[in-house]
Order: C-alpha cells, then sequence, then structure tokens
C-alpha cells in the first residue's frame, strides 16, 4: 500500500496528462509527447509509482531509451524517486548484458570480442575484393552496412532491398553486397562482433531457444519504450521477442522528432502501435513547460506549414498529423531573423550576440550554436574564440577522458574510504582544491579557465545530487556515493554541464535544451542539405529543423548569409522552411528580376579560339580549343594554378579533380579572367564552385600574371 507521502512526492507536480501516464500501470500504453512536454519526467514517475505501489517489482521492470546518456540520466530520476532498482539501458546495453550471460548456456566458449569501429575491417574487406577505398567511402559504407544491419538484411538480401538507395559514392549496390558479405568474412576472421551483431545474435538466441526466452520473460514483465519514434526493425524485433505473448508495454515518442531514419530508425511502430494493439491506451502530451510562447508558435508553424506541403504535393506522403504545442511559460523575446553578407559575417554577429546575452546574464553553458553538418564549427570556433567567449565543442573531447576529471575522480575515490556519512558538498570542495579549484573564477582563460570549469562542473553535480538524492529526511548523499555515482556516469559518458557555449549539429542536439539557441546557416543548399532529393528526405530535414527551434527556452535566433567568403557572390537563398515566417526583405522582392536578368541565351555551337573549327569534347569545349591546337597560357600560371587544386584538395580530402579539372585549369590559365563574373562564364566553373573557390583563383591569377 503506497503511503500518503510517498504518493504526494510521486504524483505532486504533474499535470493532468502527466498523472494520466504516471498511474496508468496496466496494459499497453501510447505516450505522444511533443518537444519539452515532460515525457521523462511521466514515465519516471509511472515507474517509480507502480513500484511503490507494490504493483511493479522493480528488478523486473525494463525501460530502454537510444543514448547511454539518456539511460544514465533516467536512472539517476528514478534514483532520486526511490526507485533505484529499476533498469535502464540503451538496446544495445540490455542486449550485450543478456548475450554475456546466455552465450556460454547457448554456444559456448568464451564471447567473440566486440568491435568498436568498423572501419579498419571494412579497410581490410574491400582491399581482399581489390578494390581501393578512401577514409570518406569506408565512412559511407560503413553506415550503410550499419544501415542492412538493422534493417535485418544480409548480404544476399541487401541489393534487393536497397533498391532506390543511393549506393555510397564511387560504388554500386552489387559492389557494396560483396564488400558487405567480405566485412562479415574478416570479422569470423578475427573472431569479433560489431554492435548489430548483439543485437541480431540475441534475436537469434531468443527465437530458436525457447528456454532462454522463457527465462527473460520471467526477468523482465514491464517495459517502457522511450523515443520509440527511432525504433529500428531490429529492434523492434528484439522488443518483440522480451514481450512475448503479453502487452505489458509502454511506448514514448513523437513522430515529428523522427530525424534518424537514414540509420534505419522509422516512426512507423509508434503510428501503427493501436493497430497492433486495439485496446491501447494513448495519452497526448501536448503542454510544452520548456519553450515561451514565442518559440512554441514558431515551432507549431513550422510543422503547420509541413503539413500543407505535404497537402499540396502529389509526390509527397501523407504526414501524420503533428501534435500542436500548447506553452506554459510565461513570455519572451520574439524569435528573430537574419540575413548576413557571408559565413564570416554571420559567425561574427552571432558572437557579438552572445557575448551580449553573457553580459545579461545568461550562463554560457545556457547558450548554443546548432547547425546543419559538422564542417560549419570551424567560423564559430574562431569568432567566440576571438571574441573571448569560452566553448565546447560536442563530439570533442570527453569530459570524463580530460586529465583533471581523472585526477579529481582518484582522490575522490581515495578520500572516500577513509571520511564517514558526511554531507558531500563542501568535502568535494577542499578535495578539489588540491588540484586548482577555487570559488571564483580564474579572470584569465585558456588550459587554466578549462580546468577550473571542469572542476566547478563536478562541484555544481555534487551540490545537485546532494539536494536531489533524498527519498526522506534521514538520508544523506556521502562522499562514497558521490564516488560510486561518477564512475557510472563515466562509463555513460553522461557528463555533467561546464561552462562554455556549445557547438553542436542539429543531430547531436536532439535530447537537450539551453535558455539561447542559435541556429545557423539556414540557407538552401545546407538545410534542407543538398542531398535531400525526395519529398520524405525533404521532410525529415524539416523535422530536424524542428527539432532544433524547440531545443531553445527562451531565445531564439535564426540566420543564413547570402555568400560563402566575404565578397562572394551572394548566391545563396535563405531556407523555403523559413518562407512565410520571416521578415520579407528587399532582396526577396528582387529576386525573380535577378533570376531573369542571369539568365544567359545559348551561345551557339563551340568553336576553337586557335583554329576555328568547331569543337567535339567535353574537355575541348572547357578549354576553348582544340586538343592539337597549342595552348596559348602561362606556364607558370598554370603550374601555379596546379599548386593551388593540390592543397586545396589535400586540404578537403578530396581527389584534384573535384576541384576543378585539368581541362578547366587549362581554360582558367588561358582566359586569366579577371573578376568572378568573367570567371562564371567559363566551361566547368559553377555556381557552387565559384562560390567556394572562386576568390581563391582570382587571388592565384592576380599573383602569377604572366605574360
Amino acid at each position: 500500500m503506497i503511503t500518503d507521502s510517498l504518493e504526494a512526492r510521486i504524483l505532486a507536480g504533474l499535470d493532468d496528462e502527466q498523472r494520466e501516464v504516471a498511474t496508468t500501470l496496466k496494459g499497453p500504453l501510447c505516450v505522444l509527447a511533443g518537444a519539452g512536454t515532460g515525457k521523462t519526467r511521466a514515465i519516471t514517475h509511472r515507474m517509480a509509482y507502480g513500484v511503490h505501489s507494490g504493483l511493479y517489482k522493480p528488478q523486473q521492470v525494463l525501460a530502454v531509451t537510444f543514448t547511454a546518456r539518456a539511460a544514465a540520466e533516467m536512472r539517476t530520476r528514478l534514483r532520486d524517486l526511490g526507485a533505484g532498482g529499476v533498469q535502464a539501458k540503451t538496446f544495445h546495453a540490455a542486449a550485450l548484458k543478456q548475450l554475456q550471460y546466455f552465450w556460454p548456456q547457448t554456444v559456448g566458449g568464451p564471447l567473440p570480442g566486440l568491435l568498436d569501429h568498423k572501419a579498419q575491417l571494412i579497410a581490410e574487406a574491400a582491399r581482399r575484393l581489390r578494390l581501393s577505398t578512401d577514409r570518406a567511402a569506408i565512412r559511407d559504407v560503413a553506415a550503410e552496412i550499419e544501415w542492412a544491419k538493422v534493417s535485418m538484411l544480409t548480404p544476399d538480401s541487401y541489393v534487393r532491398a536497397a533498391a532506390g538507395r543511393d549506393a555510397p559514392a564511387g560504388f554500386d549496390l552489387t559492389t557494396v553486397s560483396r564488400i558487405f558479405q567480405s566485412y562479415e568474412d574478416v570479422k569470423v576472421d578475427r573472431n569479433v562482433i560489431d554492435f548489430e551483431d548483439v543485437l541480431l545474435i540475441i534475436v537469434g538466441i531468443l527465437q530458436e531457444d525457447p528456454r532462454v526466452a522463457a527465462a527473460v520473460r520471467d526477468q523482465y514483465r514491464h517495459f517502457v519504450v522511450d523515443e520509440y519514434q527511432d525504433v529500428s526493425p531490429l529492434q523492434q524485433r528484439l522488443l518483440d521477442l522480451w514481450l512475448g505473448e503479453r502487452d505489458e508495454l509502454c511506448v514514448v515518442g513523437d513522430a515529428s522528432q523522427t530525424i534518424y531514419s537514414f540509420t534505419g530508425a522509422t516512426s512507423r511502430h509508434l503510428l501503427e502501435f493501436t493497430h497492433r494493439f486495439p485496446g491501447a491506451q494513448v495519452v497526448k502530451l501536448v503542454r510544452d513547460y520548456r519553450s515561451t510562447p514565442q518559440v512554441v508558435n514558431l515551432a507549431n508553424r513550422i510543422l503547420a506549414a509541413r503539413t500543407a506541403e505535404g497537402a499540396r504535393s502529389r509526390n509527397a506522403p501523407p504526414w501524420p498529423e503533428p501534435l500542436e504545442l500548447i506553452a506554459q511559460r510565461s513570455s519572451g523575446p520574439e524569435p528573430t531573423f537574419t540575413e548576413c553578407s557571408d559565413d564570416e559575417d554571420e559567425a561574427a554577429q552571432v558572437a557579438a550576440r552572445i557575448g551580449k546575452l553573457v553580459e545579461e546574464g545568461v550562463e554560457p553553458s545556457q547558450i548554443a550554436v546548432l547547425f546543419r553538418t559538422n564542417g560549419q564549427s570551424q567560423a564559430y570556433e574562431q569568432a567566440l574564440a576571438t571574441a573571448g567567449i569560452g566553448y565546447q565543442l560536442r563530439g570533442g573531447e570527453r569530459f570524463f577522458a580530460r586529465r583533471e576529471v581523472r585526477d579529481a575522480m582518484l582522490q575522490l575515490r581515495a578520500a572516500a574510504r577513509s571520511v564517514g556519512n558526511e554531507p558531500v558538498p563542501q568535502l568535494v570542495r577542499d578535495i578539489l582544491a588540491n588540484l586548482g579549484y577555487t570559488a571564483e573564477a580564474p579572470s584569465g582563460g585558456g588550459a587554466t579557465r578549462e580546468r577550473w570549469e571542469s572542476l566547478a562542473a563536478l562541484v555544481a553535480l555534487a551540490d545537485e545530487l546532494h539536494a536531489n538524492r533524498t527519498v526522506d529526511p534521514e538520508s544523506i548523499f556521502t562522499l562514497q556515493d558521490f564516488s560510486a555515482e561518477l564512475e557510472e556516469r563515466a562509463a555513460a559518458q553522461h557528463a555533467p554541464k561546464v561552462q562554455g557555449v556549445t557547438l553542436a549539429s542539429l543531430h547531436s542536439a536532439k535530447g537537450l535544451e539551453w535558455d539561447a539557441v542559435f541556429l545557423v546557416g539556414l540557407s538552401e543548399g545546407l538545410m534542407p542539405i543538398s542531398f535531400a532529393d525526395t519529398p520524405e528526405a525533404v521532410d525529415e530535414e524539416r523535422r530536424l529543423l524542428y527539432v532544433g527551434i524547440t531545443r531553445a527556452r527562451v531565445h531564439l535566433a535564426l540566420s543564413w548569409s547570402t555568400a560563402r567568403t566575404p565578397g562572394g557572390r551572394a548566391n545563396r537563398k535563405p531556407s523555403r522552411f523559413l518562407d512565410g515566417l520571416r521578415p520579407t526583405t528587399a532582396r526577396d522582392a528582387a529576386a525573380p528580376r535577378q533570376v531573369r536578368a542571369t539568365r544567359k541565351k545559348s551561345a551557339g555551337p563551340a568553336k576553337c579560339r586557335v583554329c576555328g573549327t568547331l569543337l567535339g569534347t567535353g574537355a575541348e569545349r572547357k578549354m576553348g580549343r582544340c586538343a592539337d591546337c597549342p595552348a596559348t597560357y602561362d606556364e607558370v600560371t598554370f603550374e601555379a594554378l596546379r599548386e593551388w587544386r593540390r592543397e586545396s584538395a589535400a586540404e578537403a580530402g578530396v581527389p584534384a579533380f573535384v576541384i576543378f579539372t585539368d581541362a578547366t585549369l587549362v581554360a582558367i590559365a588561358e582566359d586569366k579572367p579577371p573578376t568572378l563574373n568573367r570567371l562564371a562564364t567559363l566551361p566547368g566553373v559553377g555556381p557552387s564552385k565559384l562560390e567556394r573557390y572562386g576568390e581563391a583563383v582570382l587571388a592565384v591569377l592576380a599573383a602569377h600574371p604572366g605574360a
């Protein structure tokens, strides 16, 4: 029987819909939870309520999610609610634990080693087939093999199932299938398995051995799946085998936040949940506690435009009706839309606005700059460094790998053996003072400031856990408890917050939130990304922008630039997703006229500039002369262009011809264009290459004017 005080503790503060989730303890339950609506709070309180009511045994509850950080956060919340015995893991962690236990009984012998990265073995697999690969190709093939395996495909079934997919650059689907098989052979030879194999093998064992399936189903009686919109076919199959014929399942998700379809994730299982379980109860969480009404309004409008677009397009599938969020916070500033002249200008303006927010009292750790691709981060790293603003690059050095953090954990662990049950906050301060922690931040920057910020993050975590980790007034959160918590967080890479502006890709920002968010680079080709060439792919890009918008609590800034480099051609357009949302500019009104003005008429058949005969090949047309006619360029100029191309290709990690072909370089060397407009008339110099390399080419020509 649950006590009144515990009932008050677990259910207090929940809204009506969250309370409905928390008190619905039986049968299939589908929670459709919009961004910022407290889904993690609702499901952790549900599990805790079930445990304290006596309906759930904590060891028989399994909650699964998709990142180690999310699982660690869930475990922390459950412990805070006195339900620390509940298992909260990622799909892979849960499957690996089961595989380690059942492998000796079912297969025998030691479990093969677990492969951390596929790259080396894929490279060997390609060499066995006498195929040449570079780093980018290996990365793309690895991603394709992962997609195939989570889609439960074999090398033999891959080609037919992948029809219509774009194969990794330089390969066709049949070649990918051969590399896939070769990769599997290499793993057998090395006696290793990859992360997808963990799920595939345990699925095979559960399917083929009724005793193992019965043991797992006896162990776990109640299941909770977070971020259910991101489940892959393989993960769904594993979940089905865990369940058996039972229906004690609670799923939580939002189809509007499906942004990982390229990895095999699909929202189909979430959308079809009530078809599989006709009696399932459905609860919608739409009260947004994270963001101001201004941010919520923009998020709703982004998805409303998506729905209207799907209705207009014959090729677009019928989009599911999005959840319309209802803001619960007080009013805040309107989101801003800023058009900048170039990437450098955009980064400088963002850094200046961040500096102003910090002066106004916003903590740097509560500010994020989010972009579509990781390659966009460099300009913002430079701009923030120039402005003297600290930053952390999400995906950079991991917090628990830092030297000062490892030293701190060693000292805390050693001290925990000798101290008693004393409150932890002051103890942690005293111990970390030996490593350089002070109550006030150092005035300088650089390594000293970074070291202090790491130690300060540990102190802040100790304060937070001391305040939250109490089941009753008599309990004490000790140094031993804190040391154990750090060990667990280190294993899960569940890092505390560190002072400094966060730079992150939109994909890596999923599940996080900040007081102020800057969404940058919102131009066509980046948002949506240029290779999103189907209605489904474009819609996923829109959902990705929606996820970015809903990361912001108060301040939201959206920006784009009209040119890549200072002085470059201003031929970029703002993202189509901002149409109808951003203020109309004079440039927008003039756009149709500009397009008409730059449209060229066909110049007719190309002729050799030397002998006047018609040019017959693409290479000749690019050079502007017959292959047999003498060159008219200066050798020094041509070699300077070739050297620039070689350096640019090495820096970008691409073959030289990707920058410009030899024929195009010859045409440039012979014509010696003095302006970008003249350079744009040469064959092989399209708008994207003009924007990317035009200024550099003119600089080379200016430095080597030739004869």
